[in-house]
C-alpha cells in the first residue's frame, strides 16, 4: 500500500504522471470535509438485497446499513449497462456527453473533471478499488477486453483521473479466484493494476470482494491515522458473470440448485465485505463523519432471472440489464452518514448516480469554475437535510436505440430512438404495465420536448462545445 506522501514522492521523481485540468475554486469558509465512499455492485438487481424484500439471499450488512441510514426506493443508475454508469458516478454528466455509449466503448476524456480530481484539490487522498471500465490500464500488453497496443487510444486509467492509490481491473473477473478461468484454472486474462502501472501478483485467491476489501481497509486506516479526509471508490465485480461462489458461501444455500448457490453465495460474500468496511470505519472512529453510499451499476443480467447463474431479481419492475424500463435502471440505493443523516429514513424521490458529483461538492461548500457543463445530476443535500420534496429536474437516459425521460411522476420511453413513445405513471404503475400516451397527450408532448432538448444538448457536448 502506497501512502499519500510516498505517492507524491513518486510524482516528484517522475515515476507517475498525472495531468489535472487547471481549475479555479471558490470555497465557503466553514466547509466540512467528510470522508466519501462510493460502493457499487455489478449487475445486482433491485430485488436482490433483503431490505428490498428478498427472502432468500442473505444480506445482513446491507440490511443494517438500510436501517442505519437512508434507503432509496427510486435510485437510478446512469445507464442500463456498466461503463456509462461508472462515468456518471465520477462526472455528474450523462456519458453520452463524452462518448461512453456502452460497455467497452470510449473512455474518460482528459477534459472531463472527475470527482477524484475535485476532491484532491480540497486536500483529499483518493483511491479506486475494483472494476474501472472507463478506459484501458496498459498500452504495453494485452489485458482484459481492450488493454494493450491495439487499445492505446482508450488508455485512461484511474491514476490519470485523480486517484492516488489504485487496485483496479479494466473489466470483469470471476467473483471467486478472480485471476483464474472457472473450471479450467487457466489465467483469466484480466489483471489487477496499481497506481505505478504495474500488475499485482499476490493475495488474489478466494472471494474477489474480499480481495478488493483487503486493499480498501489499509487505505482507510492510513488516511484515518494521518487525519486526512479520504475518497474511496469501491466497485465490486459481484455478481457479474463469471459468477462463482466459494464453498463456505455455497453451503449457506445448499437446498438450492448449483447455479443458485453460486449467485446467492457471491452476493452474501460481498455483503460480508460491506460489513467489514462498516466495522472498520467504526473501529477507526471515522464512521460518523463518513458518507457511505451503495448502489448497483444497472439491473440484473439475463432474460428472466431463472436461467444459468443470472439469477438476479428486478423486483416488481419491468426489464433487466440493457433495458431503459425500470428494471434495467432502478437499482438498490443506500446512504449512511451518521453525523448528518438520521437512521431509518426512506425516500421515494427519484435520485441517480449522476447526483454524487453535485451532492459532494455541495456538502463541501465549493463550486468549480471551468467545470464542463451542463451537469445532469442535482445536489441531494436538501434531501439529506429533510427539505427536498421532489426532484428539481428530470433524469434523461439514452442507450442503444432507447431513450427515456423520468420526472417525479411520469416517464416517457422509446425503443426506436424517439420515433414512437410510451408514457407511464410511475407512482400509480411502477411496473410500467399501462401506456398512457393516448390518455395524457399534453404530458407526453411536454416531456418529449424536454427530452429532445436534452438529447440535443448531449450531442453538443459530444462535439466538444463544453470544453473551454
Amino acid at each position: 500500500m502506497v501512502s499519500r506522501r510516498s505517492f507524491l514522492r513518486c510524482l516528484a521523481g517522475g515515476a507517475v504522471a498525472v495531468a489535472l485540468p487547471l481549475l479555479v475554486f471558490s470555497k465557503s469558509k466553514d466547509a466540512n470535509k467528510p470522508n466519501i465512499i462510493l460502493c457499487m455492485a455489478d449487475d445486482m438487481g433491485w430485488g436482490d438485497p433483503g431490505y428490498n424484500g428478498n427472502r432468500i439471499i442473505k444480506t445482513p450488512n446491507l440490511d443494517a446499513m438500510a436501517q442505519a441510514g437512508m434507503r432509496f426506493t427510486r435510485f437510478y443508475s446512469g445507464a442500463p449497462v456498466c461503463s456509462p454508469t461508472r462515468g456518471s458516478c465520477l462526472t455528474g454528466r450523462h456519458p453520452y456527453r463524452y462518448g461512453i455509449f456502452s460497455a467497452n466503448v470510449g473512455h474518460i476524456p482528459k477534459e472531463e473533471v472527475t470527482l477524484a480530481e475535485a476532491l484532491k484539490s480540497q486536500g483529499y487522498i483518493t483511491g479506486h478499488f475494483g472494476k474501472w471500465h472507463l478506459g484501458t490500464l496498459t498500452t504495453k500488453e494485452q489485458d482484459s477486453n481492450r488493454g494493450g497496443p491495439k487499445g492505446a487510444k482508450h488508455y485512461s486509467p484511474p491514476w490519470e483521473n485523480g486517484f492516488d492509490v489504485c487496485f483496479s481491473t479494466e473489466a470483469k473477473v470471476p467473483t471467486w479466484d478472480p485471476m483464474k478461468t472457472p473450471e479450467t484454472n487457466e489465467p483469466y486474462g484480466t489483471s489487477y493494476w496499481i497506481q505505478d502501472g504495474t500488475k499485482v501478483t499476490e493475495n488474489l485467491e478466494g472471494d474477489d470482494s474480499r480481495v478488493i476489501m483487503d486493499r480498501v481497509v489499509p487505505f482507510v486506516r492510513d488516511a484515518a491515522k494521518k487525519d486526512e479526509p479520504f475518497f474511496a471508490v469501491v466497485w465490486f465485480h459481484t455478481p457479474h458473470l463469471p459468477v462463482v461462489a466459494g464453498p463456505q458461501y455455497r453451503k449457506m444455500y445448499s437446498s438450492y440448485s448449483e447455479d443458485e448457490q453460486h449467485y446467492y453465495g457471491c452476493i452474501t460474500a460481498m455483503d460480508e465485505q460491506v460489513g467489514r468496511l462498516r466495522s472498520e470505519l467504526r473501529a477507526l472512529g471515522v464512521a460518523d463523519d463518513t458518507m457511505l453510499w451503495f448502489c448497483s451499476d444497472n439491473g440484473p443480467e439475463g432474460k428472466n432471472g431463472n436461467e444459468g447463474r443470472t439469477r438476479g431479481s428486478a423486483g416488481p419492475f419491468r426489464g433487466r440489464k440493457r433495458s431503459l424500463f425500470e428494471g434495467g435502471v432502478r437499482v438498490p440505493g443506500l446512504l449512511e452518514w451518521p453525523a448528518r443523516l438520521k437512521a431509518g429514513r426512506v425516500t421515494d424521490i427519484s435520485c441517480s448516480t449522476l447526483d454524487y458529483f453535485p451532492t459532494v461538492l455541495d456538502v463541501l461548500g465549493f463550486r468549480m469554475k471551468g467545470q464542463p457543463e451542463p451537469i445532469d445530476g442535482v445536489t441531494l443535500l436538501p434531501l439529506i437535510d429533510g427539505t427536498m420534496t421532489e426532484r428539481p429536474m428530470p433524469i434523461g437516459f439514452e442507450s442503444a436505440d432507447q431513450v427515456s425521460l423520468t420526472d417525479n411522476r411520469y416517464k416517457i420511453y422509446s425503443g426506436d430512438k424517439g420515433k414512437t413513445y410510451m408514457l407511464f405513471d410511475l407512482i400509480e404503475d411502477p411496473a410500467e404495465t399501462r401506456d398512457l400516451a393516448g390518455e395524457k397527450p399534453q404530458v407526453l408532448v411536454a416531456m418529449k420536448t424536454s427530452l429532445v432538448k436534452w438529447r440535443r444538448s448531449c450531442k453538443d457536448s459530444l462535439a466538444g462545445k463544453d470544453y473551454k
